[in-house]
């Protein structure tokens, strides 16, 4: 693909290469790197525990030996079942250092869902929060896990905050036992009795799969993308030229995007070891919390989703917390509201800019450009190296500027394929290509927008709706906190236009006005026939809004009214 069919590049700031040249290096090196750069700079802020970049690599080499005696081999892989908590990088760390293949587990996960993942994953080692202990326990006998490593939050904490913890615990009856036997260890323990003696990264190749990332994608049960060094390194370094104002050594990012998902992996987590920046870790969102922890430690940087910058900007006590020192935000997972942008820039001062990405690209592909032009309601730009097209998704052509169609990607970051799922790897990637089963088009400029999930596009009455659009007009209003809007079965239409609407608290809002409203600025086949207000709405671990959990519950009343 030549510059003439990347019309994106000419808007590329000087400061951003229009292509970068990728170290052939494990993940676990980054670390190495920057603790010899700034051993003593801190690396992690946790509910007051501090470690500084060369207390970090101590104790993951400490770990990675500990993981060796007890028999974890390269290639093999390694289920971390851990909140944002410094245990949690030091495992990542560790098991990439001695060669062993990273299996991203949420703690929120049902039994069903563990032993799923841990079976398709073939797993014999989990690193688990003791408080998930129990569901662990009960999927052990199904699975082929031979070593149970328990910590947790206490394990961290400074005294008497560890005191206090424990006390807490035994409080609300949630206190967990490991038990005792040749399968199950204390991380802490494991830790202690470990000389930090350094290792080299176990590296063959670029290809070498670092990380099995699932995901729920488009059909039944969850997959693992198969994310190698080479992708992992390169979106790193992919973003952080983007970041370019950033400076090594000097910044603080807020961590309360999971690792556990990509998206928090990368431009949490990789990002900020790369840049020698110091984590604020928070385990789980909690708007007075987050806001307090700004207030606090000053963070520079705070990647997160469109909920969680909703959440805090319609926090009641908003106005009396401080926080300027957020310079540049990157917004994923799900659409970005304009207004929710302009109200968060307005209070922080800073630039929060909408980006794009897949699990299956390590995970970031687009974004609007931090310091410079911005389109709203654009994805932004494809970042160095990655290529995009936007093809008919039945012939695979590809369309003119400006038209509606499926988005390809192909770049260093993407996939090597799924686990185990090789027709499911062949129908997605294609000379490189990646399926995203994403609708967009892009502009003369080179600015790409995603219309809608394929899946997602409502056909009613012969129309094709994007949810989006929508939900954009939707959140322009006054009222509306948070909106979600999804095609549910009609008799006459096929499909028709359902929105999900929380209200602002003290706000009032009737379906009647809010059709009125749509009115004004959609056409008329556009506008919500059922509205429905509800208090929350149902969301991902990423905050992301579960656009299908609603459409699911849709299709059930829809079958049983016609059976009725």
């Amino acid at each position: 693909m030549g510059a003439e069919n990347k019309p994106w590049l000419k808007h590329y700031p000087k400061q951003i290469p229009e292509s970068i040249e990728y170290p052939d290096i494990s993940i676990a090196q980054l670390l190495i790197d920057t603790a010899k750069d700034f051993p003593n700079h801190e690396a992690i802020i946790f509910m007051g525990k501090r470690l500084t970049f060369q207390q970090l690599l101590d104790q993951v080499y400490s770990f990675a030996n500990a993981l060796k005696r007890l028999g974890v081999k390269p290639g093999e892989r390694v289920s971390i079942m851990l909140p944002n908590c410094p245990q949690a990088v030091v495992a990542y760390y560790a098991s990439l250092m001695i060669g062993a293949i990273v299996v991203q587990t949420n703690p929120l996960y049902m039994e069903r869902e563990l032993e799923h993942q841990l079976n398709d994953s073939d797993a014999e080692t989990i690193i688990c929060l003791d408080l998930v202990l129990p569901k662990v326990l009960n999927v052990k006998e199904k699975t082929k896990l031979q070593r149970v490593i328990v910590t947790g939050i206490a394990d961290v904490l400074p005294f008497p905050k560890n005191w206090l913890y424990k006390l807490k615990l035994m409080k609300d009856g949630m206190k967990v036992e490991i038990p005792t036997g040749p399968e199950f260890y204390s991380m802490k323990q494991l830790i202690a009795e470990e000389v930090p003696t350094p290792l080299k990264p176990v590296y063959h190749s670029k290809d070498d799969v670092a990380l099995l990332q699932y995901t729920g994608g488009t059909t039944g049960l969850s997959k693992g993308a198969m994310l190698t060094h080479r992708n992992l390194i390169s979106n790193t370094y992919q973003i952080t030229a983007w970041t370019y104002k950033a400076k090594r050594g000097q910044e603080k990012v807020l961590g309360v995007l999971p690792f556990f998902h990509v998206y928090g992996l990368t431009t949490l987590m990789h990002f900020a070891i790369h840049l020698a920046s110091t984590m604020i870790l928070v385990p789980r969102f909690d708007a007075t919390m987050i806001l307090k922890e700004i207030e606090k430690h000053r963070p520079t940087y705070f990647p997160g989703a469109p909920t969680m910058y909703i959440g805090l900007i319609n926090h009641p006590d908003i106005g009396r917390y401080d926080l300027s020192s957020i310079e540049a935000c990157l917004s994923g997972s799900a659409p970005l509201p304009v207004e929710v942008q302009e109200a968060f820039e307005k209070l922080s001062g800073g630039k929060l800019i909408e980006g794009y990405g897949l699990t299956e690209t390590s995970p970031v592909t687009h974004a609007n450009l931090i310091y410079d032009r911005v389109k709203h309601s654009t994805i932004g730009l494809p970042l160095p190296d990655t290529e995009c097209r936007i093809v008919n998704p039945d012939t695979g052509e590809e369309v003119s500027v400006g038209e509606a169609g499926e988005l390809q990607i192909r770049g260093p970051q993407v996939m090597k394929g799924y686990w185990k799922r090789p027709e499911e790897t062949k129908a997605v990637l294609k000379d490189g290509w990646l399926n995203t089963g994403d609708i967009g088009k892009m502009d003369e400029d080179g600015y790409f927008y995603i219309l809608d999930r394929k899946k997602d596009v409502i056909i009613a009455g012969g129309y094709n709706i994007y949810p989006r659009e929508v939900e954009e007009v939707l959140y322009e209003h006054p009222a509306i906190q948070e909106a979600v809007v999804v095609g549910v079965p009609h008799e006459y239409r096929g499909e028709t236009v359902k929105a999900y609407i929380v209200l602002k608290e003290g706000q009032k809002l009737t379906e009647k006005e809010v059709e009125k409203y749509c009115r004004e600025k959609l056409a008329a086949y556009k506008i919500p026939r059922i509205v429905e207000f509800r208090k929350e709405l149902p969301k991902s671990n990423v905050g992301k809004i579960l656009r299908r959990v609603l459409r699911e519950e849709a299709v059930r009343e829809f079958k049983k009214k016609k059976a009725n």
